[in-house]
Formats: C-alpha cells, sequence, structure tokens
C-alpha cells in the first residue's frame, strides 16, 4: 500500500510558496513567541508543537521570543516555567529573545513610517477611541 501523503496547513503552504518564489531554506527562521505573564496552558502546547514542528520538518531555526512588551510587569518565574515547559516537549530552541531587546529598533521604524506618511500617532485619550468605536449593533 501506498504511504498516503501528509496535506499542509495554511502556513506550511505560505512556507511552500515562499521556496518556491526563490526564498532559500536557508533563510527560514521559527519563533515561539510567549508573554512572560503567566503559566502556559494547552493551547500554548499547540503553538509550541507548531511553531517547533515547523522548524523540524524544514530544518530550520526555532527561537524562542518572549514577548515583554512591558518588561515591567514580567517576572522570572513565568520566563523559567515556559522554557521548562518547551523542553519538557522535547523540544530545543536556537536563540533566546525578548521583544524589549528590540525597542529601539521598533521606535526607529514607527518614526520612518510617519515621516513617509504612512502611520501616525494617535492622540486621543482611552475614553474617545471607545465611544467612536460603537458596539455590535450600534454604528
Amino acid at each position: 500500500m501506498a504511504e498516503k501523503e501528509k496535506s499542509l496547513n495554511f502556513i506550511e503552504h505560505i512556507v511552500e510558496e515562499d521556496l518556491v518564489a526563490g526564498f532559500s531554506k536557508k533563510q527560514l527562521r521559527f519563533r515561539f513567541p510567549p508573554e512572560p505573564n503567566g503559566y502556559l496552558h494547552i493551547g500554548h502546547a499547540s503553538s509550541i508543537c507548531l511553531n517547533f514542528g515547523l522548524g523540524l520538518r524544514y530544518d530550520a531555526p526555532v527561537n524562542l521570543r518572549f514577548d515583554d512588551t512591558n518588561p515591567a510587569k514580567e517576572e522570572q518565574e513565568f520566563v523559567d516555567a515556559i522554557k521548562e515547559d518547551v523542553q519538557w516537549l522535547g523540544f530545543e530552541w536556537d536563540k533566546e529573545c525578548y521583544a524589549s531587546d528590540y525597542f529601539q529598533q521598533l521606535y526607529d521604524w514607527a518614526v520612518e513610517l510617519i515621516k513617509a506618511g504612512k502611520a501616525y500617532v494617535e492622540s486621543q485619550n482611552s475614553e474617545m477611541i471607545a465611544a467612536q468605536k460603537g458596539t455590535p449593533v450600534e454604528a
């Protein structure tokens, strides 16, 4: 009996299209981006398996990139727990990164986009923004 061909998920389709378009497998890099503000749950396990599975499928490195957009509120306890959970699931990451490591670069890009007229800084307070959103039944 012939071996059944595995169907691709939508992310794998995108990767395959990129490879056909000329991207090299050497350019591939994946990441798992947890927020270190709590313990992981079953949904995180699914994401870990997806992201690290892509790394295995395409023989590409996978970074553990903590999404610490508010570093003052993040706790080392959660960082350590996340790392233990990823290892418990049988995965090893290539690099350990933090979003906060890139704040200056992100800020510089934002300034460039604003200067190019492709972004703006919103000056309304949160109440004004909320008032403009409407509701599911009201425009």
